[in-house]
């Protein structure tokens, strides 16, 4: 029965290595070989006599960062608002937060440029108000990129975040407050703690996936705000130099790594 029941599983697995685990292996072969010369850390040794890549990894860093904080300050209210919402409100909304899901990435991230140009909706909006005399300048800097990263992974945190809200028992509130425990007290002390393994999860999803992000910076950056997946694209289809560009690929994975492993560490401390 094993046999058989690892029959129906093997094409999987060979699907997830030749699909996934061979190009990394390749990537680790390009980053630590050189022909000719074998294992070598001169690929390496070429980054940090260029700052100028680990310029462009700590802005990306930073970037993502900034992309994460408002991720989580935009979702926590807003899946907070989706549970105090009644059955058929719960379901409008959260078609709402998949709806984006069916639209193309491209589409979304061209449509910011409509929102946010110097034409745009923002712009003119401001401009009719009085509060600016001449447009903002949203986009091609960090802040059109910040803006259009947590746009399209914003429902990435609010699902779990949703998800993990709606299982709370809500006996468990009122049994705070039946103690005597303010609404704030309640908030704090009782129902953030019980979604907390939720929020550093989808967080913890939204940083890693703003790593290795493509598109959005590309297009609302315009060149102008360098980043980790930008730089690959001119080291392989520009120059090209695959093994720096191996090399800066296998130090975002670690980087990744010591992130979810530390992430795993503080939660098995929280579940102890």
């Amino acid at each position: 029965m094993r046999g058989q029941g690892f029959g129906f599983v093997a094409p999987l697995l060979v699907l997830m290595f030749v699909a996934f685990n061979a190009p990394i292996v390749y990537m680790l072969g390009l980053a630590f070989w050189e022909k000719g010369r074998g294992f070598t850390l001169q690929h390496y040794e070429g980054l940090l006599e260029a700052p100028v890549y680990l310029r462009v990894l700590g802005n990306t860093m930073r970037v993502a960062l900034v992309a994460t904080l408002a991720n989580v300050v935009i979702g926590y209210p807003l899946a907070l608002w989706m549970r105090g919402l009644s059955n058929r409100g719960r379901m409008i909304a959260l078609s709402l937060v998949v709806l984006p899901f069916w639209v193309s990435i491209l589409v979304r991230t061209y449509a910011w440029i409509v929102v946010l140009g110097n034409g745009g909706l923002v712009n003119r909006a401001l401009q009719w108000s009085g509060l600016t005399d001449a447009p903002v300048s949203f986009l091609y800097n960090e802040l059109g990129v910040t803006i259009g990263m947590a746009n399209v992974l914003l429902p990435f945190l609010v699902l779990p975040l949703f998800a993990a809200m709606i299982r709370i028992d809500d006996r468990l509130l009122q049994a705070a407050a039946s103690l005597g425990a303010p609404p704030r007290t309640i908030f704090w002390k009782v129902f953030f703690p019980l979604t907390l393994p939720a929020l550093a999860a989808g967080t913890l999803l939204v940083f890693i996936l703003c790593l290795g992000f493509y598109v959005t910076p590309a297009i609302l950056g315009g060149g102008r705000v360098p980043m980790i997946s930008n730089l690959l694209d001119t080291l392989i289809n520009q120059i090209p130099r695959w093994e720096t560009a191996a090399a800066i690929s296998t130090i975002l994975l670690i980087v990744t790594l010591l992130i979810f492993a530390a992430y795993r560490r503080l939660d098995r401390k929280a579940s102890a």
